[in-house]
């Protein structure tokens, strides 16, 4: 027997029986639905009212009353499903800070640092990633506390700093890993090896999404896939369709967008046909999730001939709104993310659950300084400053700041002593990430390194943690969204992970 979790709730019975007697698949629902709209202003004709209460055990449009009908909403069209308690946010926004920025040039300073640049490391020195050390390295960067709570930032980041009443700045992150790619699949998936849903397909698993247009877990691309590639935003065990749409950074961020059809009445007979072929396979087959979610698939696709055109035409907004994201900006970097932060925020308005950030190629890599520190931590901080602020301003202006989570991070931090004599190699051993918005504590600092910026010493923190907060903020209990897979209820959490309660609002 075969039960999918969600929620704490089971679905009880064999899938292939269950799924036969649901109209052979939601996938094959959803089709149907979009091949009865002619007019595209209707969600659901009276048949699909219908073929929807056959698949809810005969009780017509009630999609959430039983477990087995929240399998039925995750077949429709991802709809959008209650937590376990009331949630304060509706979105997240990741900003990926792709190859590990220095906590101390960035949120922890460290006086200590400074006063022992040049000088052999004091404190034990643990195996590193590569083995060219050096002294200790004070930053290059001042230092100066902001807002009326007198949040301390760096000077790399002039235009976040006036939002710093805002940001929740968590110092004792950890991780379990040193290198990108490992680092990389723990960060977005709570597991350190490749093939586990990441944490955006998570969100949508539990949650579903409020647009029937898009995606519900999106990825913008500014250029740089992180090591790990694209496993980073899969679906891993959980069904094909929660996995991240990857969209481009410029004015066509999806190809073949357009139909190569002659007429919409052309296409829509090809998807006629389509269904038909896989409702025989579904009748011989019963449940197979890669043609369920391809069926699915095929509705989502055909929605976002329309809907994908508007979103990326950034002279709907006005000129002082693309200058507030820095998209006219003359540094490419900047204009790159400002384009993406300007999407996660049209992304927000549609509805969409779960919005990562890549980062821009700056000429030289990431935030992976092992060498020349100063023009790479520069480079990269000048790209995403003036973006993320004009987004969290942007976002307050029209009321979405409540109601969107954003979470700034790396896959781990940097050394405090060199490596060569100007630069750092990878510390997962303690680094600094913040959240801001729904539910979020502004103008704190939880958490701290020791006197050097090396290692966490007060209340250590790691990425499971961070995942447990992010879901309770949307009002999900991470011990309980579980997926049965392996022979165990497996979660993004695994079976770590407590809420950072100090940083919510």
């Amino acid at each position: 027997m075969t039960r999918a979790h969600r929620c704490g709730s089971y679905l009880p019975g064999s899938r292939r029986e269950w799924l036969k007697r649901a109209a052979n698949g939601f996938g094959a629902v959803a089709l149907a639905s979009l091949l009865a709209e002619t007019d595209g202003g209707r969600l659901l004709s009276a048949a699909d009212e219908t073929a929807r209460g056959n698949a809810n055990g005969g009780a017509p449009g009630n999609a959430a009353s039983g477990p087995a009908n929240r399998e039925a909403a995750n077949r429709e069209a991802f709809a959008p499903r209650p937590g376990h308690f009331a949630a304060r946010a509706k979105h997240v926004i990741f900003l990926y800070m792709d190859g590990g920025p220095s906590q101390v040039d960035t949120f922890d300073p460290k006086p200590l640092l400074q006063q022992q640049n040049g000088k052999p490391f004091a404190m034990k020195i643990e195996p590193t990633q590569f083995n060219n050390i050096g002294n200790t390295l004070g930053s290059p960067w001042k230092f100066s506390q902001h807002g009326e709570s007198g949040l301390p930032i760096s000077e790399l980041f002039p235009h976040l700093s006036r939002h710093a009443d805002s940001l929740a700045v968590v110092r004792s992150m950890t991780s379990d890993f040193s290198e990108h790619t490992n680092g990389n699949y723990f960060l977005h998936t709570g597991i350190g090896i490749q093939g586990r849903p990441s944490m955006g397909a998570w969100f949508g698993y539990g949650l579903g999404s409020e647009c029937r247009d898009l995606p519900g877990f999106i990825v913008l691309n500014g250029g740089l896939i992180p090591p790990g590639g694209l496993d980073n935003f899969n679906s891993g065990f959980l069904p094909a369709t929660y996995q991240g749409s990857v969209f481009n950074a410029g004015d066509a961020p999806v190809a073949n967008i357009r139909r190569a059809e002659a007429s919409d009445k052309l296409q829509l007979n090809k998807l006629a046909l389509l269904n038909k072929l896989d409702r025989r396979v579904l009748d011989r087959l019963g449940h197979v999730d890669q043609l369920e979610s391809a069926i699915a698939n095929y509705e989502l696709a055909y929605r976002m001939q329309t809907a994908v055109p508007g979103l990326a035409n950034l002279n709907d907004e006005t000129e002082a709104t693309r200058s507030l994201y820095g998209c006219d900006s003359k540094y490419n970097g900047t204009a790159t993310f400002g384009r993406q932060c300007l999407l996660a925020r049209r992304l927000v308005e549609k509805g969409v659950r779960f919005i990562e950030l890549t980062c821009p190629s700056v000429g030289h890599d990431r935030w992976d300084q092992h060498g020349n520190l100063r023009r790479g931590h520069t480079d990269n901080a000048l790209a995403v400053d003036q973006p993320i602020a004009g987004l969290i301003a942007d976002l307050k202006q029209r009321g979405l700041f409540d109601q969107t989570l954003l979470v700034w991070s790396g896959e781990f931090g940097r050394t405090p002593f060199a490596q060569g004599g100007d630069g750092r190699d990878h510390n997962p051993f303690g680094f600094s990430i913040w959240m801001a918005g729904g539910g979020v504590k502004g103008g704190v600092t939880h958490g701290a390194t020791d006197e050097f910026g090396y290692k966490a010493v007060e209340n250590k923190l790691t990425i499971h943690d961070m995942h447990a907060t992010m879901l309770h903020l949307l009002g999900i209990d991470h011990e309980r969204l579980t997926f049965r897979f392996g022979g165990r209820d497996v979660r993004l959490t695994d079976v770590y992970g407590e809420v950072i309660r100090e940083i919510l609002a």
